[in-house]
């Protein structure tokens, strides 16, 4: 639940100029999500959120401009806490997840640079990954060996 409320978080805020704890909130329950302030708290120090002005000139809730330290380490270990399998054919690697938890890998995934990866689909408990060339493909897959040791 916690993957599944943290990702949500990351989608709304990248949607929508939050500005406030409360605000934030009010969109988490609106997507089924019951959330007191100080888990939400808590979720925003976790996920390391910073509060960047945003092009109307008021502050907004965002990620931090570096993909490197905790951040990075934060993506890791959502990709070795939610995925259940990596299979492959040709040029497209399949990731089953833990239910709920395929856009949180998802975005893991994408925000982890993997080396010849063109993009991601993330459904409920799968992503899809393409790769860039099917003789790339067994490099991908052995960077994910290396993320899930």
């Amino acid at each position: 639940m916690r993957y599944s409320r943290q990702n949500k978080i990351l989608e709304i805020i990248g949607k929508y100029d939050i500005d406030t704890q409360e605000a934030l909130g009010v969109l988490l329950r609106n997507s089924g999500f019951e959330v007191a302030q100080s888990t939400l708290s808590r979720d925003i120090k976790e996920l390391q959120l910073v509060k960047v002005l945003s092009n109307s000139g008021k502050y907004k809730y965002a990620l931090p401009n570096s993909n490197s330290g905790p951040i990075n380490d934060r993506f890791i270990k959502i990709f070795k806490e939610t995925i259940l399998s990596v299979k492959s054919s040709g040029n497209i690697v399949l990731v089953k997840t833990l239910s709920g938890c395929g856009p949180a890998a998802g975005e893991a995934i994408d925000s982890l640079g993997i080396n010849h990866t063109i993009g991601s689909v993330a459904g409920d408990n799968t992503v899809m990954i393409i790769v860039d060339d099917e003789e790339n493909t067994s490099a991908v897959l052995s960077q994910f060996d290396e993320l899930l040791k």
